[in-house]
């Protein structure tokens, strides 16, 4: 600091030793430009500081302290737009009540930020920038589907939930498909797994700092009960351990002996199925003895011509008879979602009476919530289709007829699937091979038993 005197005025010229400006809000400490600022003047670096208001510098008291600590070291601070004396008493309690009104602003703007926040979350709306594979509408506005990134979140979900992919595999493949992120970058492993754990997609919001979630009001890209099979896969709760040999039934064939899953090996270009237990006095059986068995079930279920159109016939009378019973469970689920929506109302009254806490609080609300998305994903698809069983027959007639064709001609996990679908039970010892069929498919295979020769 220079001093001139001239014509008997005091000229004081200031060297800045530097600028700060803090982009970081005032609101909170851990402003990393301001802390700098400090450690300087403590190492005296500088005589003194200018801040251009109070409420600038210090919007908490924790930062109001640590310039109050400057001033007891004798260090210079002067704000440009209040002419106080930091270093006497009167200056001090003055810059000390502007101080405290700074911070309570604070407070009451962060309270009403807040109402805001909530009341949006509370109407359905996301306050918060939409996450991948949807679009911001505004303020006030829902997310949309993005129609370019939409479908393949849906595929990630849909490829996930097979339990074939890991998550670095499924990264690869939504990266051959063309999924990037909102700068144009491939999606990293990182991000697939957000994904995959984001409610957003089945229609939940869910507030990460604070753990709470809410229904929300934009379209979903997954249905809740292929999101609950994606959470059990990546929580460990489904096997989904990954095979270096792509075999046609692993994991899919036991024994008879001791019920233990075969294990597959390739043998002189064939494939054959051993127990795993030593003890077990079952050999191994060849694949295609398994195929064959398989084959032989399928053509039992082939319906023939006087079958289908007799079927035809009373599927027909069904539709017409199935609207009323539609009606009716339609009714059935809305009273069910309405009860849900009361379980809810009182299970908030529960938290504000303080029965029970916080935490309990969000876990039984989140258990609601996925609950009720469930229902609403039935009564979407009812509503969407008012004769929803009596395609579900037409859906499994189909497959009865198209079951043997789409095993012959169907790759090796299109195969296990259609297995899956039919099939349970399926034991094998030697050169025996069992395999049950779900209802209502044994039912069909069954038909030729029927006492009468009816239809």
């Amino acid at each position: 600091m220079i001093v001139y005197v001239l014509n008997c005025f005091l000229v004081i010229i200031i060297e800045v030793a530097d600028w700060f400006e803090e982009r970081e809000t005032a609101a909170k400490g851990g402003r990393p430009i301001f802390g700098q600022m400090l450690r300087l003047l403590k190492q005296g670096k500088a005589d003194g500081i200018v801040i251009h208001k109070i409420d600038r510098g210090a919007r908490n008291l924790k930062d109001w302290a640590n310039l109050g600590e400057l001033i007891d070291q004798n260090i210079d601070i002067h704000f440009a737009n209040e002419s106080l004396d930091l270093r006497s008493r009167g200056g001090r309690l003055s810059a000390d009540i502007q101080a405290v009104v700074a911070a309570d602003f604070i407070r009451n703007l962060r309270e009403e930020t807040r109402k805001g926040f909530y009341g949006r979350l509370k109407q359905g709306f996301y306050p918060l920038p939409a996450p991948l594979g949807y679009l911001d509408q505004g303020s006030g506005k829902h997310k949309i589907p993005d129609p370019q990134r939409s479908p393949l979140i849906r595929q990630a979900f849909e490829l996930y939930a097979t339990g074939q992919y890991s998550i670095r595999t499924l990264t690869q493949k939504l990266h051959d498909l063309g999924l990037r992120n909102i700068n144009g970058a491939p999606v990293t492993k990182t991000g697939v797994d957000n994904i995959l754990n984001n409610p957003f997609y089945a229609g939940i919001m869910y507030i990460k700092t604070t753990g709470e979630r809410f229904p929300g009001g934009h379209d979903p890209l997954v249905r809740q009960a292929q999101f609950d099979r994606v959470q059990a896969i990546l929580h460990g709760k489904t096997n989904t351990v990954g095979q270096r040999h792509d075999f046609l039934f692993r994991r899919r064939i036991r024994c008879q002996m001791c019920g233990n899953a075969l294990i597959a090996e390739r043998q002189k270009g064939h494939v054959y199925y051993r127990c795993q237990t030593r003890t077990c006095p079952m050999t191994c059986i060849r694949e295609e003895l398994i195929e064959s068995a398989i084959r032989r079930l399928l053509e039992m279920l082939t319906l023939s011509e006087a079958e289908r159109r007799y079927l035809h016939q009373e599927i027909s009378k069904m539709r017409r008879d199935s609207i009323s019973d539609s009606a009716a469970l339609t009714r059935s689920l809305k009273l069910q979602l309405s009860q849900l929506g009361d379980r809810l109302a009182r299970l908030t009254d529960a938290l504000l009476d303080g029965t029970i806490d916080k935490p309990l609080f969000e876990e039984r609300k989140s258990a609601l919530l996925a609950e009720r998305r469930r229902m609403e994903d039935k009564l979407g698809e009812l509503e969407q289709n008012g004769q929803s069983h009596v395609e579900q027959i037409e859906d499994i007639l189909e497959l009865v007829n198209s079951a043997h064709l789409a095993y012959e001609m169907g790759i090796a996990e299109e195969k296990r699937r259609l297995l899956d679908t039919i099939t349970s039970n399926r034991t094998a010892c030697r050169e025996s091979v069992e395999i049950e069929l779900h209802f209502p498919f044994n039912a069909i295979a069954g038909r030729s038993d029927v006492p009468g020769g009816s239809h």
